[in-house]
C-alpha cells in the first residue's frame, strides 16, 4: 500500500527533504570520488558542485518550512 500525501503537508515535506539530503549525500561520495581522477572533466566537476550546493539550499529552506517559528 502506498501512501500519498498532499503535497504541501508536512509528511510529505519530511520525505523530499530526506530525498534530498540522500542526493546530497550521494553527490559528495561521488564528488571526492571524482576530484582524485586526473582524467575527470573539470566542467563535469563544476556541474556537479553546483548541483550540490544548489540542494544544500533547498535542504535548509525546507527543514526551515518544516521547523515551528520559535520567535511568533
Amino acid at each position: 500500500m502506498t501512501l500519498v500525501f498532499p503535497p504541501d503537508s508536512p509528511a510529505a515535506l519530511r520525505l523530499r527533504l530526506a530525498a534530498l539530503r540522500q542526493e546530497h549525500r550521494d553527490l559528495d561520495v561521488t564528488l571526492q570520488r571524482l576530484q582524485h581522477d586526473p582524467g575527470m572533466d573539470q566542467l563535469a566537476l563544476r556541474r556537479l558542485k553546483k548541483r550540490k550546493l544548489m540542494l544544500k539550499d533547498q535542504i535548509e529552506q525546507m527543514a526551515i518550512m518544516l521547523e515551528p517559528d520559535i520567535h511568533a
